[in-house]
């Protein structure tokens, strides 16, 4: 009996120390959204998915000596992608906000860019909302930007029109169908930087910050009760941070150099 049952005993310990092994190699699912976001993300020629937040994303998953897996999600469902469990991580160029937390929690800030406006090549550079009254302004859904343009500019007269993608509102910007975006600064400067951006468009200005709204910067999304995981993204961060990873990824994207903040 004694035998038996250490056997038995034996048997459940392998099971449990299997399961934790699996559990080690299990994927975690980086959800990224599936327009492109260039230079932080979109994908190349062949498919595959490029940008600084995706080096940054592999650099943090072998830092980790994790098994990761990129998902591609629409960006206005990327949160309840988040908390109903078909991803992990939110890494997506999503700023830490208050607003948010109140659903989710985030790891550390891992890159903050300032907010601008862009418009047509006119000379205007005058961005205050009281300017900009009976102009039409457009930003991507269910962003930081969509907030910030609703408390500040629709107020004083200006017409807010929001998009699925930043691709789409500067595409109606060049087109002529808006007359300003607000966005990133670095997303807008590498739209700038295109033949079409080049063409039609120029920068008016930063806007007015607003951390309430804006947010403290971008972090990777993740649910209230993983914080091991979220502890294990933080320490991974910071490793990279203190390596000089974060400037070493930056370099292969000129247009970024000296135009973001990044953790030290």
């Amino acid at each position: 009996m004694k035998l038996t049952r250490r056997i038995l005993m034996a048997a459940a310990s392998a099971a449990m120390l299997a399961g934790v092994s699996s559990a080690a190699l299990a994927d975690i699912k980086f959800g990224v959204a599936a327009e492109p976001y260039p230079p932080f993300s979109s994908k190349d020629a062949s498919g595959k998915w490029v940008g600084w937040e995706i080096d940054l994303m592999n650099a943090v998953c072998e830092q980790m000596q994790e098994k990761c897996e990129l998902v591609e999600v629409a960006w206005d469902g990327i949160i309840p992608a988040l908390t109903s469990k078909q991803i992990d991580v939110i890494w997506s160029s999503m700023s830490i906000t208050a607003e948010r937390k109140q659903t989710i929690d985030f790891t550390n800030m891992y890159y903050n860019t300032p907010t601008v406006i862009i418009g047509a090549k006119n000379g205007d550079l005058d961005i205050t909302p009281e300017h900009l009254k009976g102009k039409v302004i457009g930003a991507q859904v269910s962003t930081v930007h969509e907030k910030y343009l609703q408390k500040y500019y629709a107020p004083a007269g200006a017409e807010i029109k929001t998009y699925a993608t930043q691709d789409e509102a500067n595409n109606d910007l060049a087109a002529g169908r808006l007359d300003y975006v607000q966005a990133d600064g670095s997303a807008l400067d590498a739209f700038l930087k295109t033949e079409q951006g080049t063409a039609c468009c120029e920068l008016k200005g930063q806007v007015k910050d607003d951390p309430e709204v804006l947010g403290e910067g971008v972090g990777g999304g993740v649910r209230k009760e993983d914080t091991a995981l979220k502890d294990k993204l933080n320490a991974a961060i910071a490793e990279l941070a203190k390596a000089g990873k974060f400037e070493q990824i930056t370099a292969n994207y000129p247009e970024l150099v000296g135009k973001m903040v990044l953790p030290k």
